[in-house]
């Protein structure tokens, strides 16, 4: 993989912080960015969501977008960029 994830979340989101302390039990790093000190970011995510401001919101390194996904999602999916990648 050649960037990390990136998890756009907010500090009260319990969602957001079960999901961090899964992967992380599983190795997978990422970026976070908190949408609610970044507007740029805020933004992002409200045009990924329809509009909703829904975390955690997770970016791939190939530019897809999971919301709210599993641990298990989340790495069905990076199972599959590494297939794609070879």
């Amino acid at each position: 993989m050649t960037q990390p994830l990136t998890m756009y979340t907010t500090t009260w989101c319990a969602f957001c912080k079960r999901l961090k302390r899964q992967l992380a039990a599983d190795g997978i790093g990422m970026a976070e960015i908190d949408i609610e000190q970044d507007t740029a970011a805020a933004e992002f995510v409200m045009a990924v969501n329809g509009g909703f401001q829904t975390v955690p919101t997770v970016v791939f390194p190939d530019g897809s977008a999971l919301t709210n996904p599993s641990a298990a999602a989340v790495k069905q999916r990076l199972n599959e960029l590494a297939v794609t990648d070879v």
